[in-house]
């Protein structure tokens, strides 16, 4: 599924080094504004141990993990909503992601330039969040004549208007549309054409130095400034180091760092939660994969995403959650055991339902 997250922030705050860590690729980091001028793309895999226990019980010869896309984003700075910094271009690059995950520096290096001149998180988001709005107050304003008199003829149902100028009042108080309080209430479906920025989903990913990492309290004070969206903290230079390592290596420096689970995993776990998706199972002597599906799915949906000719002669599927097959240790003893099930049309997938699929071309 083409569903991205695109890495934003401030010029030199780590966009770019956490998206080399992520992507295991060399993109330019550079200590000076707008290194990155065209947004650049990697498929990051989602750590997923179910797969290397399928593998045994199947005999599986290759793993093939749900991935997660990134694009790393070149930096906003103050105005870019009125075109400073090529702020136009790059605002026009987030409008094609799914999500946004900010990237806001919390970590102090005399030797990296902060373009505002000081380390201040809630300062650096605020500037952000503030473009955002303002690109999106620009697109609202535009978009409401046209609605207005679409809604005149009939063309257009009130309710369409209704919304639009509720996002405009949320956006007029200086708040996103994704953490408003009145978000449950805008009717989101007649704002979606227009691809407003702040009604996106927001991950915060604060990059920070071992002060931070060791220090829950600091966390929570963070975590608390961008609620409801989920925070991820992580060292990006730490986690470019990690990705150079052996997995032993990795892991030994993770615990020396206090950390069970390195910051990358951490960002594509929630990045994928935050884009409202799950994964189910399949497996066999060739491979044990994870099919990302939407959350709410049902199983025809699911059986599409490995083939639309599965989806249209769809019959029924043959279903056991992970955690069953795993305590049955094989196939045949979870079907001896009755926890096989068979599934029709109607079913809505579970994450980690483990299914084969029963279908006519």
């Amino acid at each position: 599924m083409a569903l991205t997250i695109g890495i934003v922030g401030l010029p030199n705050v780590g966009k770019s080094t956490l998206f080399n860590a992520l992507t295991r690729q060399t993109v330019l980091a550079a200590n000076y504004p707008f290194a990155t001028i065209e947004p650049n793309v990697g498929i990051v895999n989602l750590p997923d141990e179910r797969l290397g226990k399928l593998a045994e019980i199947f005999g599986s010869q290759t793993l093939l993990p749900a991935t997660v896309s990134f694009v790393d984003i070149a930096g906003i700075v103050r105005g870019a909503s009125e075109g400073e910094g090529l702020g136009n271009q790059f605002l026009a690059n987030i409008r094609e992601a799914a999500a946004i995950a900010q990237v806001v520096r919390v970590f102090e290096d005399p030797d990296v330039i902060h373009v505002d001149g000081k380390v201040d998180p809630a300062s650096d988001r605020e500037t952000i969040n503030t473009e955002l709005i303002l690109a999106d107050l620009q697109t609202v304003e535009k978009a409401i004549p046209r609605i207005e008199k679409e809604v005149r003829i009939k063309k257009r149902e009130a309710a369409e208007l209704d919304a639009l100028k509720a996002a405009q009042a949320v956006l007029e108080r200086g708040d996103t549309i994704f953490s408003s309080i009145d978000s449950d209430k805008l009717e989101m479906e007649h704002l979606r054409e227009l691809g407003l920025l702040t009604a996106k989903p927001f991950i915060y990913v604060f990059n920070v130095d071992d002060t931070v990492l060791g220090n829950p309290e600091r966390q929570q004070e963070l975590r608390d400034m961008v609620a409801p969206a989920e925070a991820v903290f992580l060292d990006a230079k730490l986690e470019s180091d990690l990705v150079e390592l052996s997995e032993e290596e990795a892991r030994e420096m993770l615990e020396m760092n206090g950390q069970t689970e390195s910051g990358l995993d951490q960002l594509a776990r929630v990045g994928f939660r935050t884009l409202g998706l799950q994964t189910y199972l399949t497996a066999g002597p060739k491979e044990a994969r994870a099919w990302t599906i939407n959350v709410g799915d049902t199983a025809p949906q699911a059986a599409g995403v490995i083939h639309s000719d599965f989806e249209r002669g769809f019959i029924k599927a043959e279903v056991v959650s992970f955690e069953d097959l795993v305590e049955a240790g094989s196939k045949a003893e979870a079907k001896a055991m009755g926890k096989v099930r068979i599934e029709g049309k109607e079913y809505v997938m579970q994450d980690g339902d483990v299914v084969e699929f029963r279908f006519n071309v």
